[in-house]
């Protein structure tokens, strides 16, 4: 495929360095010559610098025959107006544009669509994160969950214990424990190293188990692998940026939420705009702002900031 791609960033050279390897056509364009050359030199792949929304930037980088255009820059607006530009002067077949801002992603039924902006799918990071961090504060327990046919059915990976009903035994136990349950088991990973699983597998304890069962049936198939923990209460959150926001702001109806923000105006903000969240001012990496925060009481500490040093300092705080 003949793809182009706005924004050489993170996100835009990532994609730019696992695209390319499956042998696509790949044209990355930004405004930044010195990223620009360090992804030409590394990558085989063209390379073309200007604004990603203008129509002869995007001529130059092969938009007349593109098969697809990604929209990543940092700037919501010029990812969507390139995606109009494209649609429009060069008919370029799929679109997909980076979306961070909730006030667009929240109409998004609305705006983008042929009749309106053409973009095919949005991609949100910031929200990406957001429903992986809410998905496991309601698990409690689980490494990893993720959605199938829009959350009626979830992947969910845990780490097996000992004293579990089904460590030690075959998979085939699994159906005569819960003959009512519909569950498969996809994937079992054994000191680092993958095993296809088959009935007469034995699951052993600090397996990392993956199962699919519909999303009701999740707690009944992690207490087979593993002591359920208690529903989680508390969470408190370091940072209050796009992330930290989200995520209060979509849990704090269930669970009790404070977060502690180290800017003085945007955690003056976040207070006008979390009615049920309680907001701190303070460096998540000072022990004493952690304790005032109540930390030893805390089932889950969300170390959500821009810095991933500070995030992990929190943590080892925490």
């Amino acid at each position: 495929m003949k793809i182009i791609i706005l924004g050489a960033g993170q996100v835009g050279g990532t994609l730019a360095e696992n695209l390319a390897n499956e042998r696509n056509d790949i044209t990355v364009i930004d405004t930044d010559a010195e990223r620009l050359r360090e992804l030409g030199d590394r990558l085989d792949i063209g390379t073309v610098r200007g604004m990603g929304c203008y129509p002869a930037v995007l001529k130059d980088a092969g938009a007349e025959d593109a098969d697809m255009l990604i929209a990543v820059t940092n700037s919501d607006e010029v990812n969507m107006i390139a995606c109009q530009v494209a649609y429009s002067l060069f008919r370029t077949p799929s679109k997909i544009a980076r979306i961070r801002t909730a006030h667009y992603t929240s109409r998004a039924d609305k705006l983008f669509n042929e009749n309106a902006l053409p973009i095919d799918v949005i991609i949100s990071p910031e929200q990406v994160v957001t429903d992986y961090i809410k998905r496991l504060i309601e698990h409690p327990g689980a490494l990893q969950v993720v959605n199938f046919a829009g959350g009626r059915v979830q992947l969910v990976a845990v780490r097996a214990y000992y004293g579990g009903p089904l460590v030690g035994n075959e998979l085939r136990e699994l159906r005569k424990h819960m003959p009512n349950v519909d569950t498969r088991v996809a994937a079992i990973f054994r000191r680092g190293r993958p095993i296809i699983p088959e009935g007469n597998t034995v699951i052993e304890a600090d397996d990392e188990v993956f199962f699919i069962a519909a999303k009701n049936d999740i707690r009944a198939v992690m207490s087979e692998l593993r002591r359920l923990e208690h529903n989680y209460k508390r969470v408190l959150i370091a940072g209050g940026g796009n992330i930290g926001y989200r995520l209060a702001k979509s849990i704090q109806h269930r669970y009790n939420v404070k977060i502690l923000e180290r800017s003085p105006g945007r955690a003056e903000w976040l207070g006008e705009k979390l009615h049920q969240t309680v907001v701190l001012q303070g460096l998540a990496t000072d022990r004493d702002e952690l304790l005032k925060a109540n930390i030893e009481n805390t089932d889950v500490f969300c170390a959500l900031t821009n810095d991933d040093e500070a995030n992990i300092m929190a943590s080892l705080l925490a």
